[in-house]
C-alpha cells in the first residue's frame, strides 16, 4: 500500500468516465463506508447474457439501449440500514482523476439519489484519500434532497 503522502486526493463527490462504455463526465459519490462501487442501471439475464441498460429516463447518458455482458455475477448486498437486496455485478473500467482501474460494480435504481454512480472502497483502497471538504459537489441536488427526505419522515410521523 502507498504511503498517503503518495495517494491521490479526491472529494466527496468527483467526475468519473467508464471508457469502455464511451460515457462523458459522470458525478460519483465516493463513498469510503462502501465495500463495493454502485453504478444506476436495469438489468435482466437473456439467452445466458446480462443485458444492462444504464441510467434512467432523463439522465443525459440515457439511451434505453441495452449493453451485454457475458461475464457477469449475483451477490447480496446489505444496505447500511440492514436492508438486503440480490444485485448483479459487472466488471468496468473507471476513470477517476486520471487513473484507470478495472472494478467490480453492482446494478442498482439509484433514480431517487443525487449521484448515479456510487464508488466505494473496492475502488479507493490504496489509491486515493477522501477530503470531504473538496471535490465536483452537486450542492443544490444535495440540499433538494435533504429536503425531500425531511418531508417524507414527516409525513410518516402524521400517518402513525
Amino acid at each position: 500500500m502507498l504511503p498517503i503522502r503518495d495517494k491521490q486526493i479526491i472529494g466527496r463527490a468527483e467526475h468519473i468516465t467508464f471508457p469502455e462504455l464511451h460515457t462523458g463526465s459522470i458525478h460519483a459519490r465516493i463513498d469510503t463506508g462502501a465495500r463495493t462501487s454502485a453504478l444506476w442501471a436495469r438489468a435482466w439475464v437473456e439467452d445466458g447474457v446480462l443485458q444492462v441498460v444504464l441510467f434512467g429516463r432523463g439522465h443525459p447518458f440515457y439511451t434505453g439501449k441495452p449493453v451485454a455482458f457475458r461475464t457477469f455475477d449475483q451477490v447480496a448486498v446489505a444496505s447500511s440500514t440492514g436492508h438486503i437486496q440480490v444485485r448483479y455485478k459487472i466488471r468496468l473500467l473507471v476513470e477517476l482523476k486520471g487513473r484507470r482501474i478495472r472494478a467490480w460494480f453492482t446494478l442498482a435504481d439509484r433514480s431517487t439519489q443525487v449521484y448515479p454512480v456510487l464508488i466505494g472502497r473496492n475502488v479507493l483502497l490504496g489509491k486515493f484519500v477522501v477530503d470531504v471538504k473538496e471535490g465536483h459537489i452537486l450542492r443544490r441536488q444535495e440540499r433538494m434532497r435533504k429536503q425531500k427526505l425531511r418531508l417524507a419522515v414527516e409525513e410518516q410521523k402524521g400517518e402513525t
